[in-house]
């Protein structure tokens, strides 16, 4: 999906993901369309599962890892900053930070009534990824995580996050 002449260079993706129209789709796009234009584009429908398993061949077998992860109730500028201050400190071109925002059937469930727990009012998951294919890189990006936790971490209201993305060692 993604042109040749990017292949290999640092770069932001936005995935959106919806179940309403194309015409509510492209209202969404409209103000990161105009305020940041894309040097690509895909707009595809896709099965959920698809969905799902987007990024598995970004950690593969045998590859080191690490992640820690918060919740965040507002993206405030103070948060922003921090992440496009961090961002490039990481020493593995597979490391990676996916900010998923939350709401729908997410945000309209009560904190108890899911099998696992976390505040169900947080709009933010940011997920911290250390990903790298030899242990000193990952040495370098697993300090690159805990610091950029440490630092948005004033921003959580809590130190947890969603279970899958809990890892500690």
């Amino acid at each position: 999906f993604v042109p040749a002449e990017h292949h290999f260079v640092p770069g932001v993706a936005l995935i959106v993901v919806g179940f309403s129209s194309a015409e509510a789709h492209a209202a969404l796009l409209a103000r990161p369309r105009r305020s940041l234009p894309p040097l690509f584009e895909l707009t595809t429908e896709l099965p959920y599962t698809a969905l799902q398993g987007m990024l598995d061949e970004a950690a593969p077998w045998g590859i080191h890892a690490y992640n820690k992860a918060l919740y965040l109730d507002e993206l405030s500028d103070q948060a922003i900053d921090i992440v496009v201050e961090r961002l490039p400190g990481k020493a593995s071109p597979m490391s990676l930070l996916p900010i998923f925002s939350l709401g729908g059937a997410f945000a309209d469930r009560d904190d108890e009534d899911t099998a696992f727990g976390g505040r169900r009012s947080s709009k933010y998951a940011f997920n911290m990824d250390a990903v790298a294919p030899d242990s000193e890189t990952m040495a370098a990006d697993r300090e690159w995580v805990r610091s950029l936790w440490a630092a948005l971490r004033p921003f959580a209201a809590g130190s947890g996050s969603y279970v899958n993305f809990m890892t500690d060692f």
